[in-house]
């Protein structure tokens, strides 16, 4: 897979994502990407911009810092 940043960064996005009812498709189409793209990045494969966290963490009204890992998470 991918380093354990993004694994994790993967991982938060889509605990926030369930939490707040969006499916990957609906994030998808509001930020703007296609819905593998939004797959890839919560498996940790890809590694995204930091414009991108912006934009996920506004269409999920948290901030960006919940969507960054925590060291003690890696």
């Amino acid at each position: 897979m991918g380093s354990p940043v993004c694994e994790a960064f993967g991982r938060n996005l889509r605990a926030i994502r369930k939490s707040k009812g969006f499916s990957q498709e609906r994030l998808a189409y509001d930020a703007g990407i296609d819905r593998s793209y939004v797959g890839k990045i919560e498996r940790g494969a890809v590694n995204i911009t930091l414009e991108k966290i912006y934009v996920f963490a506004e269409l999920l009204e948290c901030s960006p810092k919940d969507l960054i890992p925590d060291v003690n998470q890696l």
